[in-house]
């Protein structure tokens, strides 16, 4: 059983959502908070598995909440805006969203959403039980841990899920649109969110942001993370995991 928790001022569209959602998910519990206070102190006692976060609300914004969620909080987040603009949505994916819905949405594409941003939050699936290591980077497929030297970097389920999938197919280039299929599901049309999340990484990651050591751009093509030995990335058929990390 999944606990979903929508966080909006409008009580008509959380009752619609929270309709829909039982109507195709009945095992699922779904919570309501029609106000920011009450929907941070819901996350700290009902414990949700995914909150549906709305950006306009009074007194504190969708913006704000998620700002104070990611102060401790690992809990995957959608947010759900009438801002169509690209601003908005980089803004909100910059912040720690796993993913962003413009009003009015369409019951199907939310509950697809909802069950993409679930599963890759429950864990990587089919990973390799290997463990990474470049140098001083270190990724443990099956504690789901990541290491720079003895220093643990803290990564969203998300992230370790997008450096996971680069880890699998070391030396190889990985599409973007390979990236964005596997990890964001079919309505992750838009390049955006894999240019926030490789930022992200490389911010964590990497010494040098600006000079990635791990993380390489290959224009036009996709991203590869380096092998420990440096060779010629070779091209991945569809992002099929390297034999050997």
């Amino acid at each position: 059983m999944k606990k979903i928790l929508i966080i909006d001022d409008e009580k008509d569209l959380t009752a619609a959502v929270r309709l829909s959602i039982t109507l195709q998910e009945p095992q699922w519990q779904v919570l309501e908070a029609n106000d920011a206070e009450k929907g941070l102190l819901m996350i700290e006692t009902e414990k949700p598995d995914l909150v549906l976060l709305d950006v306009r609300m009074p007194e504190l914004s969708g913006y704000e909440v998620l700002k104070e969620i990611r102060l401790y909080n690992d809990l995957p987040v959608i947010m759900l805006t009438v801002q169509d603009d690209e601003l908005a949505k980089v803004r909100a994916l910059e912040m720690g969203a796993d993913d962003y819905i413009t009003k009015p949405f369409g019951n199907l594409e939310l509950l697809a959403r909802i069950r993409s941003v679930l599963r890759r939050t429950d864990g990587v699936v089919g990973q390799l039980q290997k463990t990474y290591r470049n140098g001083e980077l270190k990724v443990d497929f099956n504690q789901q841990k990541v290491f720079r030297g003895e220093t643990e970097i803290h990564l969203t389920g998300t992230e370790f899920q997008l450096l996971s999938l680069l880890a699998q197919n070391a030396g190889r280039i990985v599409p973007s649109e390979t990236l964005l299929g596997r990890i964001w599901g079919r309505y992750a049309l838009d390049s955006d969110y894999l240019k926030v999340y490789i930022r992200r990484l490389r911010q964590k990651i990497e010494k040098d942001p600006a000079k990635p050591k791990y993380i390489q751009t290959v224009r036009g093509q996709g991203y590869y993370l380096e092998k420990k030995q440096k060779n010629l990335p070779r091209q991945s058929a569809g992002g099929d995991r390297e034999e050997t990390i």
